[in-house]
């Protein structure tokens, strides 16, 4: 069910996985191809940015930004750190968040998915022990909606300082624990979860199904 999980929620299977993870919300992207930040769009009346903060609030015990503008997010109470090594896009930032986290594990989101889902993020939680990334796969990777343990650090490292900067390509150095569509679907069945908002067209797209999805509430 998409939507802020209730307290009755909060007491549901990978609670325990969850008390071991950061939730890191990446905001560092320049957003070329919307023309504005994309963690401050508002949609249901609320900012992404504030949505996803709250959102992860209700799982994890720490709840950590990354992101190149701490002004922008100084009035959330969360921590928000730079990017450690400037200027290496996603994998930069996903490397910072992993750095950072204060616990064994990162999820790390991206800051531009309008459709917050707490049971499926519950559920990729509790997929951890004996991995060292859980990472859904539906037309493609999803590397930012995703779990990392501090132990892919070094081969994220590896591929930064080499300038490649492709995220999969620390993948078969790792244990990766691939979670298809058909696991991902119980737990989402509209299919909204991974959807992010890149374009302007996007966002329109977004705010409609959002109208609809509250008109059915």
């Amino acid at each position: 069910m998409l939507g802020i999980s209730s307290a009755r929620e909060l007491v549901s299977p990978g609670m325990a996985e969850a008390m071991t993870i950061s939730g890191v919300i990446q905001a560092g992207g320049k957003s070329t191809r919307m023309g504005r930040n994309k963690a401050v769009l508002e949609i249901g009346g609320k900012r992404l940015i504030d949505r996803l903060v709250d959102g992860l609030h209700q799982i994890f015990p720490e709840v950590i930004i990354v992101a190149n503008t701490p002004d922008l997010y100084e009035n959330l109470g969360v921590r928000v750190v730079p990017d450690l090594i400037p200027g290496k896009g996603s994998l930069g930032g996903i490397y910072t968040a992993t750095a950072v986290a204060s616990h064994p594990w990162a999820f790390v989101m991206a800051c531009d998915m309008p459709f917050f889902n707490p049971g499926l993020i519950r559920y990729l939680a509790t997929l951890t022990e004996g991995w060292d990334a859980v990472i859904p796969y539906t037309d493609d990777w999803e590397p930012l909606y995703a779990l990392y343990a501090k132990t892919c650090l070094p081969q994220m490292e590896r591929l930064i300082q080499s300038g490649n900067l492709k995220i999969s390509r620390f993948f078969p150095h790792v244990r990766v624990r691939r979670v298809d569509r058909e696991e991902l679907r119980p737990h989402d069945p509209q299919g909204l979860s991974l959807f992010n908002v890149n374009t302007p067209e996007e966002f329109a797209r977004a705010e409609e199904w959002w109208r609809q999805l509250s008109a059915t509430r």
